[in-house]
């Protein structure tokens, strides 16, 4: 049987700096030169049986340390961390887990606890989405989320889908809804306007395309574009999908249709023409729902989109929120993020546009990490048509950092000097750490509760700072 050559050069440089010993000095004391310690330190040269024999006579070290046993335990522990999905394909060769291993435990070791602690981080946070409700699976993110995702690290702007929308409305010869049904047609789909089928329907089958007259005209015509999209940039569509790599069908076909309905936003709204438009109204959107024919909430969302590398507009965040608090649209090109559970901060405007339907509401709101912003909300009703169809009613927020203020003609007049001005408002009740709200629904997650049965203040207890 072949003998095992010995590397323990970690081992080597700890007993060393224990001793407080220069290279120098302690190569003379094992009987070696100098450049031999040191490749047997970098594990260039495998410990000699004079070092062994110097070790245990010198020093009296017990030489069954220098076992690679240690080292190998790394190892294994090493390939079974980097087992973990999170690593994907960036799994290093043995070898170089073999050299970690012998030349920087340390190093190693470190790695291990931090992908430990990852782990529990991770399971602690799977049995709070648990205890919050989350369904399924609770280690992996939901379809919505992971699309929501998608457009969120994307700054919510897609620029080949962008780019094409404005080459498609350059090379509109009528108005869009009619360009728009002379190319479906050319290509031998009928357009047809029925009730009962939805807004939108498209046969695959008799390649007809239904589209319900019941719709505001401005509806009809976004859908016109969300079909083409379907059809006709189909290619452009699974490219941008293959990039992405989602997890699921079902995440990818969610991402399709909003792919679409960018791919529609942005033939409406071109994006040179609408970002110059905008900075010349200063964000007025009631001047610019009435140049682009589109909706209040179609104008805010595309204002949020405009980050074009070379070309970026005010980063504006953006959010729909229904009667009942919860979020159904987000985006955020701000420092602003939206918490996964739950409704929005109950003290943001945007819950008050209910109450005044038809105006815009403005608010100068300030976020636990001090950053300060303006923001703007409005009640928007979307009828069904009909007298016996229900109206759906959302509210929309639309706000940016306060230092952009002077492009905004919603901060005219607004006190931007006077801290008082500035409404303290947070992201959820949950993850909030605002001490004294008192619009507190639950206390924030991992803070320690005072509860005194002598004494009551707004809340039934007290936040421990």
């Amino acid at each position: 049987m072949a003998v095992q050559k010995l590397y323990a050069g970690a081992k080597l440089r700890e007993l060393r700096t224990r001793l407080g010993l220069t290279q120098k000095d302690f190569a003379a004391k094992l009987g070696v030169s100098l450049p031999y310690l040191n490749q047997m330190e970098n594990n260039n040269r495998p410990v000699s049986t004079t070092v062994v024999l110097g070790l245990a006579q010198e020093f009296g070290f017990d030489v069954t340390e220098l076992s690679t046993g240690d080292a190998e335990r790394l190892v294994s522990d090493m390939r079974e961390a980097l087992a973990d999905p999170v690593f994907t394909d960036s799994t290093p060769p043995l070898a170089d887990l073999r050299l970690a291993a012998s030349n920087a435990p340390a190093l190693a070791r470190a790695f291990l606890d931090l992908h430990r602690s990852y782990r529990q981080t991770h399971e602690r946070l799977a049995s709070l989405d648990e205890a919050l409700g989350q369904s399924g699976t609770p280690t992996a993110a939901s379809p919505w989320e992971e699309v929501r995702d998608f457009f969120h690290y994307c700054d919510n702007y897609i620029d080949a889908m962008d780019r094409a929308a404005e080459r498609f409305a350059a090379q509109a010869t009528s108005d869009l809804a009619s360009h728009t049904e002379e190319l479906l047609r050319a290509r031998g789909i009928t357009i047809r306007r029925a009730a009962g089928e939805g807004v939108r329907h498209y046969d695959t089958a008799s390649r007809t395309l239904t589209l319900s007259p019941r719709a505001a005209p401005e509806t009809q015509r976004f859908q016109l574009l969300h079909q083409y999209a379907l059809l006709e940039q189909a290619q452009l569509l699974e490219a941008t999908l293959d990039l992405a790599r989602f997890q699921s069908d079902t995440a990818r076909a969610i991402a399709q249709i909003g792919m679409a309905n960018y791919f529609a936003g942005a033939v409406l709204m071109p994006y040179t023409r609408f970002a110059e438009a905008a900075a010349e109204t200063r964000h007025d959107l009631e001047r610019l729902s009435i140049q682009f024919d589109a909706s209040i909430e179609q104008i805010a969302h595309r204002l949020s989109t405009l980050q074009r590398p070379g070309a970026k507009g005010v980063p504006f965040f953006f959010t729909r929120v229904d009667q009942a608090g919860t979020i159904t649209k987000r985006h955020s090109a701000t420092r602003l993020q939206f918490a996964r559970f739950g409704g929005a901060c109950p003290l943001w405007n945007v819950h008050s546009a209910f109450e005044t339907p038809g105006r815009f509401l403005r608010q100068l709101a300030e976020t636990p990490d001090g950053v300060r912003y303006v923001i703007l909300a409005r009640d928007v009703s979307k009828t069904g048509g009909a007298w016996n169809s229900p109206t759906r009613r959302y509210a929309i927020s639309l706000g940016c950092e306060v230092k952009h203020a002077g492009a905004l003609v919603y901060a005219d007049g607004l006190d931007l000097t006077s801290a008082s001005s500035f409404q303290p408002i947070g992201i959820s009740c949950r993850i909030c750490e605002r001490v004294g709200c008192h619009q507190r629904s639950v206390p924030p997650l991992e803070r320690k509760l005072s509860v005194d049965p002598n004494h009551r203040d707004t809340l039934p207890y007290e936040i421990e700072r």
